[in-house]
């Protein structure tokens, strides 16, 4: 798909002023091709531009107070819509509400980043991919993992085959049940429970790593939402290596955020665990261990980044594209039909 190009500053229009969004709006004030043009939030919040009351899983930078003089506040996603300032929507909203929001931002004539999971479903995730092909206009989900400086050195390392093929691979990313938004994230009819809105990450990054799996065996219980709050799949993939993937917010409150991998290449090891700060990403090899440091942007920063190359160059985005949303749904969903067999 190719969009006609533009030198011009992408105008950037956010809906969802939330904890993701807040965090968005932090990455778009660091992109040199961007310039965020208007906030909307029916509900009002936040459109002063004060997020210091928002809060989230990796919550700990300071709190952000936006300069609004410079940018239009709406309650009216159809007036932020029909603003020629905009021209690219950010959108931040409850996953039930991604497919309509995509589709009428693209029948405006607007790209679109949509944060994931890019719909409630794959069938709406492959309306808005459609649709999205039918206007000449970018539609990139928000899968900011395949950004994220330690996952971006691991797929360079996979790819490249520099330490021998991988034998196995294991991705954890379990927390505590969200203390924000829980009003949609308790309600698994809205949100699809911790499989659809936090576990999917990894779904994606292993179809990223391996390619699409050619089988799941996942195992799950819930705790909040009525469907799986804890999951742990066994993806069947090309290659033959073992890769396994857990994904929770049912952990007791207190318990946190943790965010681990491990892979085992044939000539070495890497050791990913968000806890341990600034030695996060090890690597032992040759009979030695050493830190391995990313020198890179932010995981949010490098994705906003990229859309906003995609969008001026009037290419597609490279790194993900609509139909890898589409597909870590459909991933998504044969773990859930799976686990509900077991």
């Amino acid at each position: 798909m190719n969009h006609e190009p533009s030198t011009s500053p992408c105008g950037i229009g956010l809906i969802g002023l939330g904890f993701m969004g807040a965090t968005h709006l932090k990455a778009w004030l660091q992109v040199p091709g961007a310039r965020l043009a208007a906030l909307c939030n029916p509900s009002g919040r936040h459109l002063d531009g004060d997020f210091t009351a928002v809060s989230g899983n990796l919550g700990t930078d300071p709190p952000l107070i936006l300069d609004m003089s410079q940018v239009r506040s709406y309650r009216s996603f159809e007036e932020m819509l029909a603003d020629p300032a905009v021209t690219v929507v950010d959108i931040c909203t409850p996953t039930d509400t991604h497919r309509d929001l995509t589709l009428a931002a693209l029948k405006a004539g607007k790209h679109v980043l949509c944060e994931k999971p890019m719909a409630r479903t794959s069938e709406q995730a492959r309306e808005m991919a459609a649709a999205a092909r039918q206007a000449g206009r970018v539609l990139m989900p928000a899968m900011c993992l395949r950004f994220w400086p330690e996952w971006a050195w691991l797929k360079e390392a996979v790819a490249s085959g520099r330490y021998g093929k991988v034998l196995s691979a294991r991705f954890t990313r379990v927390a505590e049940p969200p203390a924000w938004g829980q009003g949609f994230f308790f309600d698994g009819a809205r949100s699809g429970g911790a499989l659809l809105d936090l576990h999917i990450h990894d779904t994606d990054f292993v179809r990223y790593l391996f390619g699409h799996p050619t089988k799941v065996d996942s195992v799950g219980h819930t705790k909040v939402s009525g469907l799986i709050d804890h999951v742990v799949t066994r993806y069947h993939v090309a290659g033959g290596a073992i890769v396994h993937a857990e994904g929770s917010w049912a952990m007791a409150p207190g318990f946190g955020f943790r965010m681990a991998y491990l892979v085992n290449f044939e000539h070495a090891t890497a050791d990913y665990d968000l806890a341990r700060g600034d030695d996060a990403l090890q690597l032992s090899a040759n009979g030695s261990k050493e830190t391995i440091k990313c020198e890179t942007p932010g995981g949010h920063l490098a994705q906003m980044l990229h859309f906003v190359q995609a969008v001026q160059s009037g290419s597609s985005p490279t790194v993900v594209t609509a139909e890898d949303g589409v597909a870590a749904l459909e991933v998504c969903e044969a773990e859930a039909a799976s686990a509900a067999m077991s």
